[in-house]
């Protein structure tokens, strides 16, 4: 065995990913360059076999245990922290990479990108399709995907394949343990663009990913759009977290306050659609309780971000499309499906 210490850490968090790991450790021993890898799970107190199952068979995977659950944040965190590589990839338990994708990586960010963030195409577990080459966002920090060939910057990888320098998860702190899971990666990725590095997709090979999986919904079946409960609260509580601490004050005086009121429209237009009641509550009402017990830290990290040093307003918003998301996936597919 190499005492040599690696250069990419492959950090998977999991809970109840029994069925999943193999697969996923599967592709990612699987993958061959010119590189030392460790690889890391942080098992966040599952209650199936996977504790077992990486025992038995993967004795060169070094496994984090959780007491209890904690999710997928702090999950990420504990193994970053131990991390020793330079570079480190997180990977859900139900995403599989593609062959060639670590030595694609790492040969980006040997070739002028060792400060930013790398993402790969994503293409569904279901029939192999694509998915995004990563997204833009909307002012709601709503993801659009990008499906455009080639290697290009982006707004935000997806956090089920993302490549990080080490550095740099440290200097941003990694994510911020009370989003408790959803739109962390966007979190991770507008502040990487705050200080002023880039978001890139590689043109390929790519990863395979059983989407929604975890948490539900984030899909389109039968030509609507299909989310949980759970989801969508956390989505849009987090990302106005986002938007409290990476958008500019001249930004947020402005959007803030339409962000508000579209939340509100939003939740009006549900409750008239047929989504229950119960439902549309426990996605809107928590949000500004949610945020006033969160203050001190959306502001400590406000002030932290903005000590490291801040782009200009022009390039932070450069991927940035003023059309509302939601607006145009309403029109397309109707309204969602919310279980």
């Amino acid at each position: 065995m190499t005492t040599q210490p690696p250069r990419i850490s492959v950090c998977i968090a999991n809970y109840k990913g029994e069925m999943d790991l193999p697969d996923c450790l599967d592709s990612v021993l699987a993958q061959r360059g010119d590189f030392h890898l460790e690889v890391l799970v942080h098992d966040d107190a599952s209650p199936d076999g996977s504790l077992a199952l990486l025992r038995s068979r993967y004795p060169g995977v070094r496994v984090i245990e959780s007491a209890r659950n904690v999710g997928f944040c702090i999950s990420n965190n504990r193994m970053a922290e131990v991390a020793q590589g330079d570079y480190l990839l997180l990977l859900n338990n139900d995403a599989r990479l593609r062959l060639g994708s670590l030595a694609a990586l790492l040969s980006a960010a040997q070739a002028g990108h060792a400060q930013d963030i790398l993402g790969l195409p994503q293409h569904t577990l279901v029939d192999g399709s694509l998915v995004d080459r990563g997204y833009r966002t909307d002012p709601w920090l709503n993801p659009i995907p990008i499906l455009e060939a080639g290697t290009h910057e982006a707004g935000v990888v997806t956090g089920a394949c993302l490549w990080i320098p080490r550095a740099m998860w440290t200097a941003i702190g990694g994510f911020p343990p009370w989003f408790e899971s959803i739109a962390e990666d966007i979190y991770l990725c507008q502040a990487a663009r705050l200080l002023g590095h880039h978001v890139l997709v590689l043109g390929a090979p790519g990863f395979d990913h059983w989407i929604g999986k975890n948490l539900g919904g984030g899909k389109l079946a039968e030509g609507r759009m299909q989310t949980t409960t759970r989801r969508r609260a956390l989505s849009e509580r987090n990302k106005t977290a986002v938007m409290l601490i990476c958008y500019p004050m001249s930004a947020l005086l402005v959007l803030l306050p339409l962000h508000a009121l579209a939340l509100a429209a939003e939740a009006v237009f549900l409750l008239f659609s047929g989504t229950g009641r119960a439902k549309v509550r426990a996605i809107y009402a928590p949000i500004l309780p949610w945020l006033w017990r969160h203050r001190r830290d959306i502001a400590t990290e406000r002030r932290r971000l903005r000590a490291a040093g801040i782009v200009r307003a022009q390039q932070f918003f450069s991927q940035t499309t003023w059309m509302p998301h939601k607006l145009r996936m309403l029109w397309r597919h109707g309204t969602p499906q919310i279980r």
